[in-house]
């Protein structure tokens, strides 16, 4: 069975997936993300951008759709996401 990180992972790569998670200062956040190449800016290496960003493990980044940005958030911060 895939944890949930694995799930949304795997979501992220085929759709854009709305994820509610909390902010550093506290404020909860729903954002539309993707790591799906057919969003994403055109990019030498989509495997070297994504872990240059991704300093840990508790962390990701991801395409923030509606901000045409690079966003991240942390895996213990997510409330919930939707497909």
């Amino acid at each position: 069975m895939m944890s949930h990180e694995q799930q949304i992972r795997q979501s992220l790569l085929t759709n854009i997936i709305e994820v509610t998670f909390t902010k550093k200062d506290g404020t909860d956040r729903v954002m539309l993300c993707t790591l799906n190449k057919e969003y994403l800016p055109e990019q030498k290496d989509l495997e070297e951008e994504i872990s240059k960003r991704n300093k840990s493990d508790e962390v990701i980044a991801v395409w923030d759709v509606e901000n045409n940005g690079w966003r991240s958030f942390r895996w213990d911060s997510v409330k919930g996401y939707k497909v």
